[in-house]
């Protein structure tokens, strides 16, 4: 498939035009990483923004102790990386692949060019923009407010909304990123899926998880602490 037809099943750059797409793959750069390979660090010039094409990423931080928290993952079609072009900042955390990743990367002075002749790209940026920055804001309090009961019953809630509500879903990464990313270790995570198990809110086998009682996981995700049994 051309650059330009790739370009345009990015949501980040749909319905723009034939014209549109052909100048964004004139500055594109096609990019691949392989699992474990860091594709920026924390502190690094912001010098281009990102969309995956294939593969996934983890964006995260870690503590003076060297203790990691993933922030986000990312996967096909997802931008990641793009504060900085419009900023002019360094990146704000670090960027590793998970597994072997396939990235456009477009630099921010061509970029910016591209932006001045044609309003509509900063516009359909600015959508996706505050839609990242609802999901952020929601990830901190979700690791702030809540315990990881709560946090977890609700990233079971989001896998059920993205896969089209079903009460069948799949964890898409592996338990040790899933505990990081919700800001505990693996052994905790395992004790609170056997115990959400035990209460009869969810049954799994390996990374399927069905969920069983949905009022039940709703509540825990809202309260954020485990019902009395």
């Amino acid at each position: 498939m051309k650059i330009p037809s790739q370009l345009a099943a990015i949501p980040l750059f749909e319905g723009l035009s034939e014209e549109n797409y052909a100048d964004l793959a004139a500055i594109v750069l096609d990019k691949v990483f392989h699992k474990g390979q860091t594709i920026f660090s924390e502190g690094e010039e912001g010098n281009g923004f990102y969309v995956v094409v294939a593969g996934r990423l983890k964006i995260f931080k870690l503590s003076r102790e060297g203790k990691e928290q993933i922030l986000h993952i990312f996967g096909a079609g997802e931008p990641f990386g793009e504060v900085p072009v419009f900023a002019g900042q360094r990146f704000p955390a670090n960027a590793e692949a998970l597994e072997d990743c396939r990235v456009f990367f477009f630099p921010r002075a061509a970029f910016v060019e591209l932006i001045k002749r044609n309003p509509s790209l900063a516009l359909n940026m600015l959508a996706v923009l505050s839609r990242r920055l609802r999901q952020f804001t929601l990830l901190i309090e979700d690791l702030s407010l809540k315990e990881v009961p709560g946090r977890l019953a609700a990233y079971l809630l989001y896998l059920s909304h993205q896969q089209a509500g079903s009460d069948e879903v799949e964890l898409d990464i592996p338990k040790n990123l899933l505990a990081s990313l919700l800001g505990t270790i693996p052994e905790t995570l395992s004790r609170i899926l056997a115990r959400m198990i035990r209460q009869g809110l969810i049954e799994a086998e390996g990374p399927r998880i069905k969920i069983v009682d949905r009022q039940g996981l709703q509540a825990l995700a809202v309260v954020g602490s485990y019902r009395s049994t």
